[in-house]
């Protein structure tokens, strides 16, 4: 059997970094399912690009914070507890399919939190459902990612 990876070592072992790491904290995590928190802030770069005047967070970088938490932090968890930390380091990350559905608007500033539930996990890939909520309870999107 494997190790257990506390939240802290988990978003540590998560490889993408600042400025395009979308995950502050992880709140809960287990075999089965991720929460994890994000504040898109309002001085990102993104902001200064993606329509000028009246910024929105892209839904591409919406499906990519999904991905972080609902796919890689978990997928990390999952390897390191089924398999071991010596596979950790012969994993790579692809992200390879994405069914989602939008339906709030993310403005700069806003804080959001991301649920993840382990659909499957079998030959190495992790197929999960994944919903990203604001602050007042909307969600943004939602789906399922692979």
């Amino acid at each position: 059997m494997g190790e257990v990876l506390t939240t802290s070592e988990v978003l540590a072992r998560v490889p993408q970094q600042e400025p395009f790491r979308f995950i502050d904290e992880i709140r809960e995590l287990d075999d089965e399912h991720i929460v994890a928190g994000y504040r898109f802030r309002e001085d990102h770069e993104l902001y200064r690009v993606h329509f000028p005047g009246s910024p929105v967070t892209p839904g591409v970088i919406l499906i990519e914070t999904m991905a972080q938490a609902g796919v890689v932090a978990l997928g990390i968890y999952i390897v390191a507890h089924s398999k071991g930390i010596a596979e950790l380091e012969r994993l790579t990350t692809i992200f390879t399919a994405a069914e989602v559905d939008f339906s709030g608007r993310v403005d700069p500033g806003s804080t959001v939190t991301v649920t993840g539930r382990k659909g499957f996990f079998r030959r190495g890939k992790l197929r999960s459902k994944v919903e990203m909520t604001l602050d007042d309870g909307e969600v943004g999107c939602s789906g399922t990612l692979s």
